[in-house]
């Protein structure tokens, strides 16, 4: 839902409501080891399922070694990642970013 809210003279500021827990995109931590991870860990998504499999992934760089993915992709994720030619060790999954460390 989009709301109007009114502030000095005639600006109008547009706000979303923010999404019930429930219908949240649900994501999974990865730990990750290896070199150059941006890069080959894009490239091992693209070459595995390709761009489309990548937009569904929809990763998120957490930290230089913790990447965030959509929990329904985990499994193409760990499957492009063991393939991948560039060594790309994957250490730990978890559900919240507290548990990793």
């Amino acid at each position: 839902m989009v709301s109007n809210k009114k502030y000095k003279g005639s600006k109008h500021v547009l706000s979303m409501k923010s999404l019930i827990p429930s219908h949240r995109e649900k994501r999974r931590y990865l730990l990750l080891k290896g070199k150059d991870l941006k890069k080959n860990f894009t490239n091992a998504i693209k070459e595995f399922v390709g761009i489309l499999g990548l937009s569904e992934a929809s990763p998120m760089w957490i930290k230089e070694n913790i990447v965030s993915v959509n929990r329904k992709s985990l499994d193409k994720v760990k499957a492009s990642l063991a393939i991948y030619s560039e060594k790309i060790e994957l250490i730990k999954v978890s559900g919240t970013l507290k548990s990793l460390n």
